[in-house]
């Protein structure tokens, strides 16, 4: 990771006159980007050297840090695998494929890292120093939503692809979609419409739900898909309550769940949040609680393998649904776990599966393309359908970059056999279940627009 400083975007008024009059084409973009991409047929073109340089921008401290660190090793090992090293990994499985373990388009990969610290502006600061200051072609990463979607438009106006990492929020392929904007991860709405039926069947229809929910974009989105989806089977939403990113104590928001007359916590919690307010939630007796005649049940509707570690034993029982398990046992799937537990002595976790997944697709992109050429990779990855990689048939849809593929939902392990064989896979929901019409109303309001080459 580099260490240095950006370096200033201050001109002098004879430079701005000077790139002002270069294009017209430019004009309206960020003046940080515009010198580098003066003169290019677009930003960065590697075309006149022997590497190319990918941005992995994850956070590697703040309340997602663990699952930042387990992006950052997936990223590596794409590298590796790209470059023709090792075993190979998900270039041996992947449907069709057009990468030959030589690089992309024959030039070494290369890779810078930076730090979003679970914060918008950290994200954006972070990428804008990969793109002017270390040439990448492609930025990737961010496990929260609300870092995706900032450095998504980012990458928008500099004219650079963006694979987005872990990010669940309805709005990065709904409201706040881009056309240089893609993401393989499932999304909030997946999640409610795979749920809502185990749910059912688990704990009936007449359920009075209280919801614990993340202060920002994904929680927003998450507790409303789930609503939505539990208010269908006929449960009642007793209360909303918002917390904020990096709580750590969470007692005062569980106290009032104990007299609420609520008999179901849902908790819209992610990454080291999620680990606190469910330990808590459990000292503070909620899951030994009767009310209404009904045992009381926590439901966690977005779940990670490093999260379900974090809480031991407090997972057991409890369903949630997740993009990716380790346990999965078709080709991919086997052989990326394969990979990642020779290399780090570990099984990967479902962001770190998402992440070396969008290594690949970027990649094979522009093989396919025969370019990095943003552009022409946006037309390669539109309505892209592969296989081979986890989660069955998968399609890029054109009309909003979101991936469509079959969502697992899990269920906290009551005898587990390991410290990472916490969650067991229940339902396989298939992609038919989870889809949804561009124009859906938790996605409306967004404009894909046209891609930027940055030039």
């Amino acid at each position: 990771m580099s260490k240095k400083e950006a370096p200033s975007s201050s001109w002098s008024r004879r430079d701005v006159l000077k790139a002002s009059s270069a294009t017209a084409a430019i004009a309206g973009a960020p003046m940080f980007f515009s010198r580098h991409a003066y003169g290019a047929d677009f930003l960065n073109n590697p075309a006149d050297k022997g590497s190319v340089t990918l941005g992995f921008n994850v956070p590697q401290s703040g309340a997602y840090a663990d699952e930042g660190a387990d992006e950052l090793r997936a990223y590596k090992l794409a590298v590796k695998h790209l470059n023709g090293e090792g075993d190979g990994g998900m270039l041996t499985t992947m449907q069709p494929s057009a990468l030959k373990g030589n690089g992309i388009l024959g030039k070494k990969v290369e890779y810078v890292t930076g730090d979003t610290q679970t914060k918008a502006d950290a994200a954006r600061a972070s990428a804008k120093r990969m793109i002017e200051k270390d040439g990448v072609v492609m930025v990737t990463g961010g496990s929260s939503s609300s870092t995706a979607i900032a450095v998504q438009g980012l990458c928008q106006d500099a004219g650079i692809i963006f694979m987005a990492g872990l990010t669940h929020s309805n709005d990065t392929t709904g409201k706040d979609k881009k056309a240089n904007g893609f993401r393989h991860f499932f999304n909030a709405y997946m999640s409610g419409a795979a749920l809502a039926p185990v749910l059912k069947n688990a704990y009936g229809t007449e359920r009075n739900a209280y919801h614990l929910t993340a202060d920002y974009t994904w929680g927003w989105t998450q507790e409303a898909s789930i609503q939505a989806s539990t208010e269908a089977l006929g449960w009642n939403t007793a209360e909303k309550v918002k917390t904020p990113v990096g709580a750590g104590d969470f007692s005062q928001y569980i106290t009032p769940i104990l007299n609420s007359g609520a008999d179901t916590l849902i908790l819209n919690h992610y990454g080291k949040d999620m680990i606190n307010s469910l330990t808590q939630s459990i000292q503070f007796g909620l899951r030994d609680k009767q009310v209404n005649g009904k045992d009381f049940v926590i439901v966690v509707p977005l779940y990670s393998r490093l999260m379900a570690q974090g809480a031991g034993d407090n997972v057991k029982g409890i369903f949630g649904s997740t993009n990716w398990h380790w346990s999965l046992q078709d080709a991919g799937s086997q052989a990326f776990v394969k990979s990642f537990g020779s290399e780090y002595g570990q099984p990967p976790s479902q962001a770190a599966h998402t992440c070396y997944v969008q290594t690949l697709l970027y990649a094979d992109a522009c093989e396919r393309a025969g370019t990095f050429e943003p552009c022409q990779v946006v037309k390669a990855l539109e309505g892209h359908k592969f296989d081979g990689m986890g989660n069955g048939a998968t399609e890029y849809r054109a009309e909003d970059h979101q991936c469509f593929k079959d969502v697992l939902v899990v269920k906290g392990k009551d005898n587990p056999s390991s410290q990472f064989d916490l969650l067991e896979v229940v339902e396989v929901t298939p992609r038919a279940q989870v889809e949804y019409a561009p124009d859906h109303e938790m996605f409306a309001g967004g404009d894909l627009g046209s891609c930027n080459n940055g030039a």
